[in-house]
């Protein structure tokens, strides 16, 4: 097939990863970034995803932290706006994801990989592809700008045609709203790894590993870098419910032990 029938197959199937319309799942997610190293337990609710800080800094909570854990999901269950604030900024994020990948196909012109690089963790075979910007391509949006500036390689399971793997090069400045919103400077990196959930790559899929590295000037006034890694495990099936059960579900859970964190750091 032509390298972007690829892509194009893959960029479908990415957007029900997005949004996973009907179902629903608990995992731990494992997040070190400019706020420290934190292992939260997650539900994904009806109304949006919730979590709860259960390790920080590879260590069990101190009282006082859980206690101000516990505080801080209570109060989301007396005040149904405030949730609603909170998982406001998720769902945006998930509709300009959406945008994007919908975009990717025309975005970037796609190349078979030389030699067909396999990954050695994932148990199928993939169709390893090439990409960068295609100079035809017009960025419709603000947002879209930004691939303008990424080229890299994807691994796309041959069987499912779900996107296992991508890597992407921040190779040349990219100006946001003609640089007044934002300025990414050359040299970051995004990667972002997808499994599916069970031993079965029928099911549902979902992230296992995102890094980011950038760096970024905001507004023509402040200057940050954002380095982070996120990754998940221990995918369960978990029925519909709204985010006050979820909320309840995750009180209702012991922490882990200090014994298991010290297991788990050695």
């Amino acid at each position: 097939m032509p390298p972007r029938t690829w892509a194009f197959d893959a960029a479908n199937n990415e957007i029900p990863v997005i949004d996973h319309p009907g179902q629903y799942l608990r995992y731990r997610m494992h997040v070190i970034d400019a706020k420290g190293d934190q292992l939260r337990d997650v539900i994904e609710s009806k109304d949006g995803t919730v979590a709860r800080l259960i390790e920080r800094d590879g260590r069990a909570l101190t009282e006082d932290e859980d206690k101000w854990e516990q505080q801080r999901l209570n109060d989301m269950i007396a005040a149904p706006d405030k949730y609603k604030r909170h998982v406001s900024g998720d769902v945006s994020g998930k509709k300009r994801a959406v945008e994007l990948i919908k975009m990717l196909p025309d975005a970037m012109v796609f190349s078979y990989a030389p030699g067909q690089p396999q990954l050695p963790d994932f148990p199928g075979e993939q169709v390893v592809l090439d990409y960068k910007p295609n100079p035809g391509w017009h960025p419709p949006t603000t947002t879209s700008e930004a691939l303008t500036g990424l080229a890299g390689r994807v691994w796309i399971d041959a069987r499912t045609h779900h996107m296992v793997r991508m890597e992407g090069d921040i190779f040349q400045g990219v100006n946001l709203g003609w640089g007044m919103l934002a300025h990414i400077y050359p040299g970051g990196k995004l990667m972002l790894q997808q499994t599916p959930t069970q031993n079965d790559p029928n099911t549902r899929w979902i992230f296992s590993h995102f890094t980011e590295q950038l760096t970024v000037r905001a507004l023509m006034l402040k200057t940050f870098r954002e380095n982070s890694r996120v990754s998940s495990e221990g995918y369960t099936p978990v029925p519909a419910m709204p985010y006050q059960e979820a909320i309840k579900t995750l009180l209702a859970t012991p922490l882990p032990k200090p014994a298991t964190v010290a297991l788990k750091q050695q």
